[in-house]
C-alpha cells in the first residue's frame, strides 16, 4: 500500500513549569557561553504495514495487550470485548453489563495494570444509563467475570465522552474525560467532565493528587481521547478541538489547558499550550502511542496516522516537536494505536462507527512495524 506523507515542523509556545538546578560559580568566574547546537529529535521511527490481525469488528475502541501477542479490544456499540490473538482471530470472551451506546458514547478505554499476569484484573471505561463509569473485571480462563465500579459520576452525553484509560508507571489509573458538550464543565474543578483523572487501582483518590480529595490531575479539557506516557514517565495526551485546532498536550499536575476559554495556542499564561496543533480537518486524534520517544497519533476526520518527534525543552520549558503524516486516505478513520510488547503497532479502523465509509472487512486492526 503507498504511503503519503507530510512533513511539518511546529513552533511551541506558552509556559510549562520546570524546576532548574543551578549550580553557584566561583564569584570571579564567568560562565562559558553555551555552544549553539541543533535541536535533538526522538528517532524518525517509520511505520509499515506488516499485517492484519483483525477484521470484522464492530466500532473497536480500547485495545490492551495482556501477553506479547494477544491483545484486547473493545467493540463501542456491543459492549463486548474480544482477545486477537494475531494470527487474525477474534474470540469474544465477555460483554460488560450495562453498556448503553449512543453516538459517541458505548464501551470506551480498556487498560491493565503491569501486574496483570498475577491480578488478572482488566479495566474498563464506558457509558452508562446515567453517566461515564470504570469498573474492573477479573480475566481468568478465558472470560472476564463480574464488574466492579471503580469510579463513576463522570458526565455523560451524546458527544464529548472522553474514553481512554492508562496506567502511569506510578501505578496510578488515568483517565481522560469530556466536557459532554457543556463546555463550563471543563473549567470547574468540582466536575469529572473536561479533565484528565488520576486514582488508585481500586478508585481512591491519592494522597499526591494536585488538589487534596480531588481526582482532578489537569483541567481545561475539550475531550480526551489519547492518553500514553513517554520512557521518562512524561504524560501525553491528545484532544480534539472544537473548528479549529486540534491539540497534542504535555500534562502537567494541577495546570489548566485552557478549554472553552482558548483553542489551540494563546498568549495567556493562565493556560498550557499545546505542544503541537492541527486543523481539525487534518486530524481529529484519539488514540496515542510513545516509541523510544516519538508519538504516533491516530486520526479520525483526518484519516490518517501521525508521526510526532518529541524535541529538548525550549527555554519556557515545552518540548520541540516535527510531525510527518502516513496512510492518508488509506484507511479511512484511524481510532487507536497502540504500542505492542515486541515494540510493534497496533492500529485500529473506526469506519462502523456510524461516521465512515467502510470497506470490506471493516473495521480492522492492523500491525505495523517501526523501523
Amino acid at each position: 500500500m503507498p504511503l503519503h506523507r507530510r512533513t511539518t515542523s511546529v513552533a511551541l509556545a506558552a509556559p510549562l513549569a520546570v524546576a532548574l538546578t543551578l549550580t553557584a560559580l566561583p564569584e570571579a568566574a564567568a560562565a562559558p557561553a553555551a555552544p549553539a547546537r541543533t535541536a535533538a529529535y526522538s528517532p524518525a521511527l517509520t511505520p509499515k504495514v506488516h499485517k492484519v490481525v483483525a477484521k470484522n469488528l464492530n466500532a473497536p475502541w480500547g485495545m490492551a495487550f495482556i501477553s506479547k501477542a494477544r491483545a484486547l479490544v473493545a467493540e463501542r456499540d456491543s459492549g463486548r470485548i474480544k482477545r486477537l490473538d494475531g494470527k487474525g482471530r477474534a474470540q469474544t470472551v465477555g460483554r460488560v453489563p450495562g453498556v448503553v451506546a449512543a453516538g459517541e458514547g458505548g464501551l470506551l478505554g480498556l487498560a491493565v495494570p503491569k501486574d496483570f499476569r498475577t491480578s488478572r484484573w482488566v479495566y474498563a471505561y464506558y457509558t452508562s444509563a446515567t453517566d461515564n463509569r470504570i469498573v474492573r473485571m477479573k480475566f481468568t480462563k478465558g472470560k472476564l467475570g463480574r464488574s466492579r465500579v471503580v469510579l463513576k459520576g463522570i458526565p455523560k452525553g451524546f458527544i464529548h465522552n472522553g474514553g481512554r484509560i492508562v496506567f502511569g508507571p506510578d501505578g496510578m489509573l488515568y483517565a481522560g474525560t469530556g466536557e459532554a458538550g457543556n463546555r463550563p464543565l471543563s473549567q470547574n474543578s468540582r466536575s469529572l467532565g473536561g479533565k484528565i483523572l488520576r486514582m488508585t487501582p481500586t478508585g481512591k483518590v491519592p494522597s499526591s493528587n494536585p488538589t487534596k480529595g480531588s481526582y482532578v490531575y489537569s483541567k481545561g479539557h475539550r475531550n480526551v481521547q489519547g492518553l500514553a506516557f513517554d520512557g521518562a514517565g512524561r504524560l501525553f495526551a491528545a484532544e480534539f478541538g472544537q473548528n479549529t485546532w486540534d491539540e497534542l498536550n504535555l500534562i502537567k499536575p494541577g495546570r489548566n489547558y485552557g478549554w472553552p476559554k482558548v483553542e489551540g495556542r494563546s498568549n495567556d499564561s493562565r493556560y498550557v499550550n499545546p505542544v503541537a496543533q492541527w486543523r481539525t480537518d487534518k486530524a481529529s486524534p484519539s488514540g496515542i502511542a510513545i516509541v523510544q520517544g516519538t508519538v504516533f497519533m491516530a486520526g479520525l476526520r483526518g484519516k490518517r496516522l501521525w508521526r510526532i518527534q518529541i524535541g529538548d525543552l525550549k527555554s519556557d520549558g515545552v518540548p520541540r516537536s516535527r510531525t510527518e503524516d502516513f496512510f492518508v486516505g488509506t484507511w479511512g478513520r484511524l481510532r487507536t494505536v497502540t504500542a505492542a510488547p515486541d515494540g510493534s503497532l497496533w492500529l485500529s479502523t473506526s469506519n462502523t462507527d456510524g461516521r465512515g465509509n467502510p470497506a470490506s472487512r471493516d473495521d480492522r486492526v492492523f500491525r505495523l512495524r517501526l523501523s
